[in-house]
C-alpha cells in the first residue's frame, strides 16, 4: 500500500495546486498529492504532474461459444489470435474507470458498441456508496449468537446477527449507520471490514454472547478456531422422511438430534407409512407434530447445532408399555452425519452405548454425501443514489425508471445484478461473480463499486443520456479517459452472461 498523501484545506476552491501538490477531486476529501504519492484513498495518484487512476481499467473478454466448432471472428478489427475470445465483445467495465465525482459531469466513459444486431450503450462509473452493506450467509448449523446481537471487527460494531435461514446463519454487516453514524473508529473499521469481504479476503468477526467466526467468500467459515465442512441435509424431521427406508430392518428406533426440529422415526409420518413399530421412547422436548419435537435444548455447537454433547441426555424414561424392551436397538445421529452413536436397552431398559455396527455405516455415510460444502457467500448491497444516477442521464428519474422496467440492464464489473423491487435503484450482486479486488473505498469513509448500465442506444438517447460524450469501445482502448493511466484484459469470468440481448431485443422501451 502506498504512502498516503497530507491533506490541505485550500482557501481557494477551484485552485487545484498548492505549491508542487496536485489537487485530486474524485472524492469529497480533495486530497493534496505530491509528486509520485497517492491519495487517502490509494486509488488516485500524482504521477507526471497528472492526478491518474492507480488501477488499470478492466475490460473483460467473453469467449466464443463455439457448441464444439471454433468460430473465426474475421470481421473484428484486430486479427484473431487463435485464442476462443470473441474480439468483437469487449465488455467495458467500471473497474478502475474512476467516478463522477462531484456529479457535475457524465460518467467517465460511455460506451457504444454493436453485438449480434444491437446497437447497445453502456455507461461505466466507480459509485461511491456511503449507504451500502454486505448480507452474509454461514453454511452452519452451530449456534452463532443470539437474533439481532452485535457483531465486532477489531472491537468496533459493524452489524448484527439476523434471522436464520435453513442450515445457514446470516449476518447483516455495514449500513449508513456504522460507517457514519458511531464514531471515527466504528465509521473506519466497518468501511475496511466491507472492502475486505467485498474483495474476498478474510475477515475475522466476534459476536456479542457467541462465537468468533472467520468469513471469507466462497471459502468454508472457521467457527471458534474449527473449520466447518458440512451444511446440514435439512432440519430432523426432513431427515427421517429422506432416510426412513434406509433404516427399516436395522435399527429399532432412529433419532435425529436438531436444535430446530429433532426427528423420531418411529413415530413421524414416514415411519408410520412404512410400518414402524412403537418402542416407547421419550423426548425431552416440546412435542410439535408426532415425530418432531421443538427446544430439545438451547442452540450451540453440539450436536445438531445444539449445546448437547451427549445425546442421551434429551431422552426421558422409555415406557415398557409403549412397546420399549430390552434388546431394543437406538442410532442417535446428527443432521450433517458428523455426530452418530449407537445404543441398546439393558434390563432396566437403560440405554448403553455399543461399537457401531457395519450395518448402518452406510446409513449415516448417505446422510454426509447429501450434505453440501459449507461455505460463506457475501453479498454487497449498495444503494445507487441521485448523485452517481446524474453522470448517467441528465435527469436521474429517468435512469431509475429504465432500469425498473427493465430497459437498462445493471451490472457490478460485469457481473449480473439482483436489483430490489420498490423506489431507488437498490442492488445486491455475489462479489464471488466480480473480478477480484474490484471494490475500493474513500475515507469519508465509503466504499467505492464498479457499476454498469447498459441498454439499447436508441432508449439511451430517448432517456436524455449524455449523447456527446458517447464513444465506441475503440476510441476508449486507443484513447482512454480523464484520469486515464492503462488497461488490462481479462476473461470473463465463467457463468456471468453479457450483453442481456434476449431482454434488449424483446423488450425495447422495457416492455414485456
Amino acid at each position: 500500500m502506498s504512502e498516503l498523501s497530507e491533506r490541505f484545506v485550500s482557501s481557494d476552491p477551484g485552485d487545484k495546486r498548492q505549491g508542487d501538490k496536485l489537487r485530486c477531486d474524485a472524492c469529497p476529501v480533495m486530497c493534496y498529492i505530491a509528486e509520485g504519492r497517492t491519495g487517502a484513498c490509494d486509488r488516485y495518484g500524482n504521477f507526471g504532474g497528472r492526478i491518474v487512476r492507480c488501477d488499470p481499467l478492466t475490460i473483460l473478454e467473453h469467449h466464443i461459444e463455439t457448441d464444439g466448432e471454433v468460430v473465426h471472428f474475421a470481421a473484428a478489427e484486430e486479427p484473431w489470435t487463435g485464442e476462443l475470445i470473441d474480439p468483437g465483445r469487449r465488455f467495458v467495465t467500471a473497474i478502475g474507470a474512476g467516478t463522477t465525482y462531484p456529479d457535475y459531469k457524465p460518467a467517465p466513459f460511455i460506451v457504444s458498441q454493436e453485438v449480434e444486431g444491437v446497437d447497445l450503450v453502456t455507461v461505466v462509473t466507480e459509485g461511491i456508496f456511503s449507504y451500502c452493506g454486505v448480507k452474509v450467509k454461514i453454511d452452519t448449523d452451530r449456534h452463532l449468537g443470539p437474533e439481532t446481537a452485535t457483531v465486532r471487527a477489531e472491537g468496533e460494531a459493524v452489524g448484527h446477527v439476523t434471522t436464520g435461514e435453513y442450515g445457514s446463519q446470516m449476518l447483516s454487516l455495514g449500513g449508513v449507520h456504522h460507517l457514519t453514524g458511531g464514531s471515527k473508529a466504528e465509521g473506519r473499521v466497518t468501511c475496511a471490514t466491507l472492502l475486505d469481504l467485498c474483495n474476498r479476503k478474510p475477515v475475522e468477526l466476534t459476536i456479542d454472547g457467541g462465537a468468533s467466526v472467520i468469513v471469507e467468500a466462497g471459502k468454508a467459515p472457521v467457527i471458534d478456531g474449527k473449520v466447518e465442512h458440512r451444511m446440514r441435509v435439512g432440519c430432523g424431521s426432513a431427515t427421517i422422511g429422506m432416510f426412513a427406508t434406509q433404516w427399516r430392518g436395522l435399527v429399532d428406533e432412529v433419532v435425529v438430534v436438531d436444535d430446530h426440529i429433532t426427528g423420531v422415526v418411529s413415530e413421524h409420518q414416514a415411519g408410520k407409512v412404512l410400518g414402524w413399530a412403537d418402542t416407547g421412547i421419550k423426548i425431552s422436548g416440546r412435542r410439535s407434530t408426532p415425530g418432531r419435537y421443538f427446544k430439545v435444548s438451547e442452540p450451540g455447537l453440539g450436536w445438531g447445532g445444539t449445546t448437547i454433547s451427549d445425546p442421551l441426555s434429551i431422552l426421558g424414561p422409555w415406557n415398557p408399555a409403549k412397546g420399549a424392551r430390552a434388546g431394543l436397538s437406538l442410532l442417535m445421529v446428527s443432521t450433517t452425519g458428523e455426530q452418530f452413536a449407537y445404543y441398546e436397552l439393558d434390563e432396566e431398559l437403560r440405554p448403553v452405548e455399543k461399537p457401531f455396527p457395519e450395518r448402518l455405516e452406510k446409513s449415516v455415510r448417505l446422510i454426509e454425501e447429501n450434505c453440501e460444502p459449507a461455505l460463506c457467500t457475501v453479498l454487497f448491497v449498495g444503494g445507487a443514489g441521485g448523485s452517481l444516477r446524474a453522470g448517467v442521464v441528465e435527469n436521474p428519474v429517468n435512469l431509475t425508471r429504465s432500469v425498473q422496467g427493465l430497459q437498462t440492464y445493471v451490472t457490478v464489473g460485469g457481473a449480473p445484478v439482483y436489483v430490489w423491487p420498490g423506489g431507488g435503484i437498490t442492488l445486491m450482486v455475489d462479489v464471488t461473480r466480480v473480478p477480484e479486488n474490484a471494490f475500493g473505498y474513500v475515507p469519508t469513509p465509503a466504499l467505492v463499486a464498479p457499476i454498469e448500465f447498459t441498454l439499447r442506444r436508441d432508449d439511451y438517447l430517448r432517456l436524455g443520456g449524455y449523447a456527446g460524450a458517447i464513444r465506441t469501445v475503440d476510441d476508449v482502448l486507443a484513447q482512454g479517459g480523464e484520469y486515464f493511466n492503462e488497461r488490462q484484459n481479462r476473461p470473463a469470468p465463467t457463468g456471468n452472461p453479457w450483453p442481456p440481448l434476449q431482454q434488449l431485443r424483446r423488450w425495447p422501451g422495457g416492455r414485456p
